[in-house]
């Protein structure tokens, strides 16, 4: 049985600047199916079969970090990619998984702090907030919150950063807060190539937009 604090560990992220031309065509089109199997595997994939595909899509998303050991990108797919199969499989089993995530996205951020946008830090955000806390997790709602706030600086109309800090402040029982992030959520630039993700997502923040306000009407 999948406890409660895996049950949505699950992210998407978009592309971020490169520092050279030339490589940021090839490590971008390397990621770019990743992204795409990514967005098929949690919104088109029956939850049964998610955890073994995420598993594959980690493996292949390590291949190419060490394919490029001078980048940050693939790393941060890599947590991305972990931390989903971390939400697939549920239960205190999930928290290697979801350690090792923690440490490919901080060792992503060591190399660069703006990696993706901010999407590093939505990432380890995300992973602060839903993992329990000790004794049993690394989870930490004080650092997930000053994580999720850095990614929003970073990348203040994207989508994900404002979802996940939209539902990490309505688990917080801050209502109003919550609101105006998934709003600005909601209303975020479309990302070329990747209309599943976005759609997928807008789905979940419509969903989760209604629970805010029944909780504000109440």
């Amino acid at each position: 049985m999948k406890l409660d604090f895996f049950a949505k560990l699950c992210m998407v992220i978009g592309l971020g600047s490169a520092t050279g031309l030339a490589a940021a065509d090839a490590v971008e089109e390397a990621l770019h199916p990743i992204q795409v199997e990514w967005a098929a595997i949690k919104y088109r994939t029956p939850e049964k079969q998610q955890e073994a595909r995420y598993h594959t899509l980690a493996q292949q998303a390590h291949k190419l970090a060490e394919a490029h050991p001078d980048r940050s990108e693939p790393l941060v797919w890599e947590g991305i990619a972990l931390s989903s199969e971390a939400g697939a499989k549920g239960g205190l089993g999930a928290l290697s998984l979801a350690r090792a995530a923690k440490n490919k996205l901080e060792l992503a951020l060591k190399h660069d702090s703006h990696v993706l946008k901010g999407s590093a830090w939505t990432s380890l955000g995300t992973l602060y907030y839903k993992v329990p806390g000790w004794p049993i997790g690394f989870g930490d709602k004080a650092k997930a919150e000053e994580m999720l706030n850095k990614a929003v600086a970073l990348n203040p109309d994207g989508i994900d950063p404002n979802f996940f800090r939209g539902e990490y402040l309505f688990e917080r029982e801050r209502y109003g807060e919550a609101l105006k992030s998934l709003e600005t959520a909601l209303h975020a630039p479309a990302r070329p190539g990747r209309e599943l993700a976005d759609s997928g997502r807008r789905q979940e923040i419509q969903a989760l937009l209604a629970k805010v306000r029944k909780e504000m009407e109440n």
